[in-house]
């Protein structure tokens, strides 16, 4: 991945006098743990600050997961916060951010976010997000699909969340799950303006 030249507008109208743009990442414990670690990566080639809130579930899934321990995770963020952290600066809506990802999103959590219950940092945070209206994108991660995961999906979709399940492309031939793992996490950050150029594009 290679970070692109300059930051696009979405990125510097959030950015401040001397003030790096900054996005808040959960990683919760759905499957799919690489996606939040390749996020932060990218995250960083970017120089887009990052803010990780890691849950219990989650530290277990990247055990087992991924090659990584929790303190290498940790160590690719700018600032990371506990998950019972209530009153980290994420959790208030005056704490400026171009907004959240979560990467995976469990079911749980996207109940949580549904209903607006704010039981940790991960859901508080993006109850602040939505209520500012900015951007939320949660890497959804669960199949089959009950009908209470599917209307959870449309009410978050409906207070301003972007539901994006982690399904991978073709058309670019992916050659491992590395490959998929960045081609989504591009996509993801297409998002929010930032437009990575080691995406590989239809067309």
């Amino acid at each position: 991945m290679n970070a692109p030249a300059s930051h696009p507008e979405r990125g510097d109208s959030a950015r401040g006098a001397g003030v790096r743009p900054r996005i808040i990442v959960g990683i919760t414990g759905a499957s799919g743990a690489i996606y939040g670690i390749a996020l932060l990566k990218a995250l960083r080639e970017l120089d887009i600050e990052s803010h990780l809130i890691i849950s219990q579930a989650a530290s277990l899934t990247i055990h087992h997961e991924t090659d990584f321990s929790v303190q290498d995770v940790k160590a690719l963020a700018d600032k990371v916060y506990a998950i019972g952290d209530i009153a980290a600066s994420c959790s208030s809506g005056s704490f400026a951010t171009l907004g959240m990802i979560i990467a995976p999103c469990s079911m749980k959590t996207l109940a949580e976010i549904a209903t607006g219950v704010t039981s940790n940092l991960i859901s508080r945070s993006a109850d602040v997000v939505l209520k500012e209206r900015r951007r939320l994108v949660l890497l959804a991660r669960e199949s089959p699909l009950t009908e209470i995961h599917i209307g959870n999906m449309l009410t978050v979709t409906r207070a301003g969340a972007i539901v994006a399940p982690p399904v991978p492309a073709f058309y670019n031939r992916p050659a491992s799950i590395h490959d998929i793992v960045v081609h989504t996490v591009g996509r993801t950050l297409d998002l929010f303006g930032l437009s990575p150029d080691w995406v590989k594009r239809w067309g």
